[in-house]
């Protein structure tokens, strides 16, 4: 377990925070100018109880940290039913856990008030407020690492409705493909996951990220077209997102999408294609902690919440 304080010890108010990754749980106490003033990470459990994990993670920050806490907010990697506080699936962690990774289990266990955000909209508040994004009114956020998600803050305020919406990963971009049944969206062609079926197709073998730039190096002429494959992809998927919601700037993060080697190609693509929807594209400044970082953001960004009990319906 890693530990990292910083900050001082007045006695304000902090936001616990929390982010599920795929290799790691992430906990922090960040203070309301998106300071991390105490963090601490475990693992991912890929066996057993992760919803178990991260409470334990939770309340092993809130003893650590010497401020009260004054709200917890905790991201998710999936589409989250805001009105209903619960993730509703997720992709890439068991089914069996998804269940618990609400509000109201997460508050019961916690004793406090539990937020659950979308991970992808918890790091867009973190790189709209604190980060790249901060001296824009309007920005969207990109990550691209072993999936691809988006989220989108407008006018200061984050675009969503009753559920996140900024699912751009799972939007189709290669229509023949989608006709086909073969794999059509952009995380299924321009993701890190992607990565490994995409450079065995072309005769490479399973490679990796970096074993995949290795071999762009080396002047592979395969390597090069599954690497331009990814840059059109992404190419794409920001291109979208700049016409879909004309932020004045999106930045890119995500262990793949933040690699300078991609992000270059992908804006010389975007000035030579986007047309009118081009924007500035920008590196992601919080790395992993975006969404740890947009914690204490969250309810000003998110703004006015309607809660409505179970089984009750959105629209009268």
């Amino acid at each position: 377990m890693a530990d990292a304080p910083h900050g001082d010890s007045s006695g304000r108010g902090a936001t616990l925070a929390a982010d599920l990754g795929g290799t790691h749980l992430r906990a922090a106490l960040v203070d309301d100018g998106g300071e991390i003033l105490l963090h601490r990470s475990v693992e991912t459990p890929h066996e057993g109880l992760l919803p178990t994990t991260l409470v334990e993670l939770l309340i092993t920050v809130v003893e650590a940290g010497e401020r009260p806490v004054k709200a917890t907010v905790v991201g998710v990697p999936g589409p989250v039913n805001y009105d209903l506080g619960k993730l509703e699936w997720a992709p890439h962690i068991p089914g069996s856990w998804v269940t618990d990774l609400s509000e109201e289990w997460l508050g019961e266990r916690l004793g406090r008030v539990v937020t659950v955000a979308n991970d992808a909209d918890l790091a867009a508040v973190g790189e709209a407020y604190f980060g790249a994004g901060r001296s824009y009114r309007d920005v969207a956020y990109l990550t691209v690492s072993t999936g691809i998600g988006a989220g989108v803050v407008l006018n200061r305020r984050l675009v969503h409705g009753h559920r996140s919406i900024g699912e751009i990963g799972h939007t189709v971009i290669d229509r023949l493909a989608w006709r086909d049944g073969r794999p059509a969206t952009l995380e299924l062609v321009g993701s890190g996951s992607s990565i490994a079926r995409l450079s065995e197709e072309a005769g490479l073998g399973p490679l990796d990220g970096p074993h995949l730039e290795e071999a762009v190096a080396q002047g592979g002429a395969q390597a090069r077209q599954v690497w331009n494959g990814l840059i059109e992809a992404i190419t794409i998927g920001v291109l979208n997102l700049a016409r879909l919601f004309g932020p004045q700037a999106i930045v890119i993060g995500g262990g793949l999408g933040s690699r300078e080697r991609l992000l270059q190609p992908v804006r010389e693509l975007l000035a030579a294609r986007g047309g009118m929807a081009t924007c500035g594209l920008l590196p992601a400044e919080l790395g992993d902690e975006a969404g740890l970082v947009g914690a204490p953001a969250w309810t000003r960004a998110f703004g006015p919440r309607n809660v409505r009990e179970e089984g009750t319906p959105s629209v009268p």
